[in-house]
């Protein structure tokens, strides 16, 4: 029975732990789709590596406490099963706050850009595919108050014309009769 339980709450504390939030910039929120984003040219004026903090929802709290309190109260005869098991929920509490914060913790980036008209920005992104040097041309992409940086893309000129997007596939309209 005691290993059903500990079983049960580990799965959730790492299904829980799973669903947190990722600060990749590769990654869009769903409710960014089919959102205008406003977008600003930039040059990379300097890189430095960061740790986003992992997060402390509770959850590694919750089941730390839940085991180290099942486990300790197996342990020790009937009268010291209760005061071992309150010291085991405590130990498995911080143990479990800090096991969250660790799995949660992600490595990043913060670029310093320089916008055309001479304003600086400051961004902290996740690692992503892209990765910047200083001098390097990038766009900023702005869609909900949320900034992620990225490559930018080759400019066409005047001269030359942007690639069209192929003719679409839809069937023909057929004509109303009159």
């Amino acid at each position: 029975m005691f290993k059903q339980i500990v079983t049960i709450a580990s799965i959730a504390a790492f299904g829980a732990l799973a669903g947190c939030q990722t600060a990749n910039p590769d990654v869009v929120n769903p409710y960014d789709a089919q959102r205008m984003s406003s977008v600003q040219d930039a040059t990379v004026l300097s890189i430095r590596p960061v740790t986003l903090q992992g997060s402390q929802s509770g959850v590694g709290v919750v089941g730390g406490a839940v085991i180290g309190g099942i486990a300790g109260s197996n342990v020790g005869g009937p009268r010291t099963g209760g005061i071992v098991g309150i010291a085991g929920a405590i130990a498995g509490g911080l143990i479990g706050n800090a096991i969250e914060k660790d799995a949660t913790q992600q490595k990043a980036v913060e670029i310093l850009v320089q916008l055309k008209n001479g304003d600086r920005r400051s961004v902290v992104q996740g690692l992503g595919a892209d990765t910047f040097a200083a001098g390097d041309p990038v766009i900023m992409v702005t869609t909900g108050g949320r900034t992620r940086v990225m490559r930018a893309p080759p400019v066409t000129t005047g001269a030359t014309a942007p690639t069209p997007y192929p003719a679409a596939a839809y069937p023909a309209p057929v004509p109303s009769p009159q």
